[in-house]
């Protein structure tokens, strides 16, 4: 149990001071023993060896380390030297700590985030709205939410001249700033995106930005020593940094931009102890919410504005939340243990947080390694160390975070809520189906119709249709009716945008659900668009969607070199885990397409979900694959549909029931049960297809029933059944046109052999690993 040498008391000298007291403050999150939240006291004591090494190195003085759970503090710790010069102090628990960059999350992230929600603006809203002024040289599609994840283009670090004269002539500056880069394309961290966001504070509240963040946050969470500006009492406490001006830098921020803005700013500023950063992360782990005992709860932000905060959005090869940061080129003081969830920050300082609402644990590190002798070692690494100590010493379960709960963006949602930037001023060509919609069921095609900074000019659809209900061989031309658009279609005279087509476009869009296997033709589709987009110097914009049969799972056979056809575009297996964007990005490379090409990604999917975990609305991506358990089948039944076996087309349960009239499905169902294939059940059926194979006729068969699709594989399923039928009807089964959507000759060649079930698998697998490999430089999700 730790101990905690110090808290407050106020007394009237001159105004209301504070002293150091061994009396234990009202608004202090409770002790609790490491081992009654579900953590190893002795594994934490790991953490005292670390600072040791850190502080016998010379990285800093002392400092503060602070891990609580589930609402209770189980190691508060001081170590060291508050300072050494001009003489040694040692650190105390209430040391007080300048915490840089933590600003930027923990009062100016925080306070937009309280706007948005009180409606006084929108994260999408351009910054230009509140300052008109700040438009100037092309910033004026800068929005809110651009300046929270630093993707603006704007500039780390204004020169320390722009603010010699004073805020409102360094705001004058800041507003001549060009673009160092496109606004969304890349992740550039900047000061300057959050001096302007605490300015946007300022300007929507009309109180200045350490007032509000006082009145708003500190006070109701009881987090009484942090702010902007702290008084003499506190400043007795505060842990120096460098020199200024031949003494010091004491209780007054070190950073030298937020220094000449009169010490409040919305990237730098804020002073704390760790113990009011506990009360913090508690809030933010309870949803917004603290909620300590013998006191009434306090909300400051709602739970849909924490879980917006901590989602995450991929910018190039940064995982950024609003305002705070999940794993970027900044987060090596995050560890290696964390969650996905995981939240934090650091200080230029010396100042740490991460916050891990599934471990349900935060950490917190404050030192000053700025004294004495400057900015001469980095200790976020050691930070790290110290949170995976912390991480690691729990021992109970993470606690569920439903994924239900973490919103799914597809790249249409990211492209309409971004402005549609990346199409402003192009005419734009869209292929597209009904699958073509937003979270809400808006259709892109009216979306990107009804943007004024988009020109739409022409609409391309791939098989079964623009509506996505036929189920013909071929598809003639027609037009759209709420735009009065040309429709091409690219499943009739020709499969790939002719230069004619082409005529009046200057950006090739995709935006086509796809189910994950090898042989629907989507992909197909998108291929040959690419290829025609480079043979006609069109720029291409692939609008990326989940793989709603996960992003993991990859199952063989691959297709064999040369046998590529429209049902087998590229060499990949049959199950190919593998999102649209990921497999346009490969299809590129090696087919050495010329070919200017972009990704619009998802963003909140992660590979091992599914489609039921993004709550995104299912649509048929075809007329025949109905629901999420019908696509999960389809890899390993599908392959059936060349040969004189119904898949269920005609039926209500299309890939999920085979058969035929030849076929014996109660013995089938027998010899396939005796095998325990993981996940499945199967159970004999008869049923008549209304049309297509055996239209009319009744067939006998089975249904196979996924009761884990964890443990299901479809494509080994589907070999179970190939070699039990291989089997069972030997004479009937017409088992030469399996191949036609296999695509690999030795495992073809082997299931009609006869081999046994271990050297077919090994066929199966081969080339799998090899796939992987190649798709690492593609990969766009974790």
């Amino acid at each position: 149990m730790r101990r905690r040498t110090a808290i407050r008391f106020g007394v009237l000298i001159a105004g209301l001071m504070f002293l150091v007291s061994q009396v234990r403050a009202v608004d202090e999150l409770p002790d609790a023993s490491p081992e009654s939240v579900g953590m190893s006291g002795a594994r934490l004591r790991a953490i005292d060896a670390i600072v040791a090494e850190g502080i016998e190195r010379g990285m800093m003085p002392g400092c503060v380390v602070c891990v609580g759970r589930r609402g209770k503090i189980v190691l508060l710790k001081a170590y060291g030297n508050r300072q050494l010069l001009p003489e040694p102090v040692p650190m105390t628990v209430d040391s007080v700590f300048d915490l840089a960059s933590l600003t930027k999350p923990v009062a100016t992230a925080t306070s937009i985030m309280q706007l948005v929600e009180r409606g006084k603006l929108s994260l999408d809203d351009r910054v230009t709205t509140v300052f008109p002024e700040f438009g100037a040289n092309g910033k004026d599609k800068i929005t809110v939410r651009d300046l929270l994840l630093h993707r603006s283009g704007l500039i780390p670090d204004n020169s320390l001249a722009d603010y010699t004269d004073g805020p409102e002539v360094a705001w004058k500056n800041i507003c001549e700033l060009k673009l160092m880069g496109p606004v969304g394309d890349e992740f550039r961290y900047s000061d300057v995106n959050f001096i302007v966001l605490g300015k946007i504070v300022e300007q929507l509240s009309g109180r200045q930005l350490g007032q509000f963040v006082r009145e708003e946050t500190f006070m109701p969470l009881g987090m009484r020593e942090t702010g902007y500006l702290p008084g003499e009492a506190l400043k007795l406490r505060a842990a120096p940094t460098e020199q200024r001006d031949g003494g010091w830098i004491r209780g007054t921020v070190h950073d030298p931009r937020a220094h000449a803005l009169g010490g409040v700013a919305g990237h730098a500023g804020l002073f704390s102890t760790a113990g009011d950063l506990a009360l913090f992360a508690q809030a933010m782990l309870d949803e917004g919410e603290l909620r300590i005992d013998g006191r009434e709860p306090v909300r400051v932000l709602s739970a849909s504005s924490v879980r917006a905060i901590r989602a995450g959005e991929r910018i190039g090869t940064s995982l950024r939340g609003l305002g705070w940061d999940k794993q970027s080129g900044y987060s090596s003081n995050r560890g290696d243990l964390l969650s996905r969830s995981a939240y934090g920050h650091g200080g230029y300082t010396g100042t740490v947080l991460w916050i891990d609402p599934e471990l349900e644990l935060f950490v917190v590190f404050l030192g000053n390694r700025l004294h004495p002798n400057g900015p001469v070692h980095n200790i976020n690494p050691m930070a790290g160390r110290i949170v995976n100590v912390a991480a690691g010493a729990i021992r109970d379960s993470a606690k569920s975070v439903p994924v239900e709960s973490l919103q799914v963006l597809t790249g249409i949602d990211v492209l309409e809520r971004d402005g549609f930037r990346m199409l402003a001023g192009q005419r734009v060509g869209l292929i597209t189906n009904q699958t073509g919609r937003n979270r809400e069921g808006v259709s892109t095609v009216q979306l990107l119709h009804e943007s004024p900074d988009v020109n739409l000019t022409t609409l391309f659809s791939p098989e079964h249709g623009f509506s996505g209900d036929l189920d013909v061989s071929k598809i003639g031309n027609t037009k759209d009716a709420s735009t009065g658009l040309q429709i091409f279609s690219l499943y009739g005279e020709t499969r790939r945008p002719t230069p004619l087509m082409l005529e009046n476009v200057d950006t090739l869009v995709f935006d086509i659900q796809d189910v994950g296997t090898r042989f629907y033709t989507y992909i197909s589709t998108m291929g040959e668009a690419m290829r025609a987009a480079a043979e006609n110097k069109k720029r291409f914009v692939v609008l990326d969607r989940p793989n709603p049969i996960g992003g993991i799972e990859v199952s063989g056979p691959m297709l064999d070199a040369g046998r590529e056809s429209f049902v087998g575009y590229h060499p990949i297996p049959l199950r190919h885990g593998r999102t649209v964007g990921e497999l346009a990005l490969m299809m590129r490379a090696e087919l050495k397409l010329d070919l200017e090409l972009e990704v619009v990604r998802c963003e909140g999917w992660r590979r091992e979900m599914f489609w039921d975990q993004t709550g995104l609305t299912w649509i048929n991506p075809s007329p025949n694959i109905r629901s999420l358990n019908q696509a999960l089948l389809y890899p390993g039944v599908g392959l059936f549909e060349m040969t004189n076996v119904s898949v269920g087309r005609g039926t209500d349960s299309p890939f999920e029931i085979l058969g035929a009239p030849w076929m014996d499905g109660s013995e089938l169902a027998k010899r396939l049960t005796e095998q325990q294939i993981p996940g499945v059940v199967f159970v004999p059926v008869l049923f008549t297809p209304a049309s297509s194979t055996f239209e009319g006729q009744e067939c006998s068969g089975i249904n196979l029933c996924v009761i884990d699709r964890a443990r299901f594989d479809p494509v080994e399923t589907g070999f179970a059944i190939a070699m039990t039928l291989r089997g069972l009807h030997p004479g009937q089964w017409e088992i030469q046109k399996f191949d036609r959507l296999l695509g690999n000759k030795r495992v073809f060649d082997s299931l009609v052999s006869g081999v046994d079930t271990e050297e077919l698998a090994n066929a199966i697998r081969s080339g799998t690993g090899d796939f992987r490999r190649r798709c690492q430089a593609f990969l766009l999700y974790e």
